[in-house]
């Protein structure tokens, strides 16, 4: 069974189990009826995947995978705010009449900072510690910007990365302060464990461990039914998840840079209510 089942299994099961209800009206999100979406959750949640073994992606039901990549580039290749540049609809809801959701994720990650060696954006400057300064324990971004946040149609959930490199495998730490675990758990963690992969390999390095720390991972309301039942079903082995070897460049990297052998997943649950 994939480690990503397990994961989520296991985090949806403590939740339900253990977890705080929420149940105040001075929650921000709300359905699309205009009441408040309450959640159950469960604070400071870590699970790790070993990007060396296996690749993280969900079994009981299907993930877009193509979808999850196309998205996590919109953000850290094209470095983009604008729904225009993406190939699907998970933004929209917070886009404005131009596409644009704000000074939000690709924008911050865009955005140049002067160091001693140049100028660079996170993204480019991630690149380079890693191929010069590999020991550095210094390579991180962050797109919580406080003097942007208010120009954010979204303050970023998935916030933070740290990078470290463990005897040539590239391993690093997704920060989050807030996961529905329905709608973006398995996404997240497939996304980001592919960036890893891209990042190693235009590094030079070998795919090591992802951490996902979240510290508040929550369930809605209206989506514990569909947990409940998706979190019974019959989990499989992990598909096979390679990536082109000929490209080094992580700017050429494509969603169809990846390939995905021998996924084997449970039924699709059907359109379901978003929290916005």
């Amino acid at each position: 069974m994939s480690s990503a089942d397990k994961a989520f299994v296991a985090t949806c099961l403590d939740i339900i189990e253990n977890g705080t209800p929420v149940f105040d009206e001075r929650v921000r999100p709300r359905w699309e009826d205009g009441t408040p979406a309450y959640t159950i959750k469960k604070f400071g949640v870590v699970n790790r995947y070993d990007l060396s073994k296996e690749f993280p992606l969900l079994t009981i039901r299907p993930i877009s995978f193509t979808k999850a990549v196309d998205e996590i580039l919109w953000i850290w290749q094209k470095k983009s705010n604008n729904i225009n540049d993406l190939n699907s609809k998970i933004w929209d809801a917070w886009a404005d009449e131009n596409g644009s959701i704000g000074k939000a994720y690709g924008y911050q990650m865009g955005v140049k900072h002067k160091y001693r060696e140049g100028e660079f954006d996170m993204v480019d400057r991630v690149l380079y510690d890693l191929k010069n300064n590999p020991c550095s324990r210094r390579i991180m971004t962050n797109m919580y910007n406080f003097q942007d946040l208010h120009e954010m149609a979204l303050y970023p959930c998935a916030y933070s990365m740290t990078f470290n490199v463990v005897d040539g495998k590239l391993c690093a730490i997704l920060n989050q302060r807030s996961q529905d675990m329905l709608a973006a758990n398995a996404w997240n963690v497939a996304q980001y464990a592919a960036l890893v992969l891209m990042l190693a390999q235009a590094s030079g390095l070998q795919p090591g461990e992802l951490v996902h720390v979240i510290a508040d991972a929550h369930i809605y309301d209206r989506h514990i039914p569909i947990v409940k039942e998706i979190i019974t079903r019959e989990q499989f082995d992990a598909p096979k998840v390679t990536l082109d070897p000929s490209i080094t460049d992580f700017y050429a990297f494509t969603p169809e840079s990846f390939t995905v052998e021998n996924y084997v997943h449970g039924e699709k649950i059907g359109k379901f209510p978003i929290a916005v």
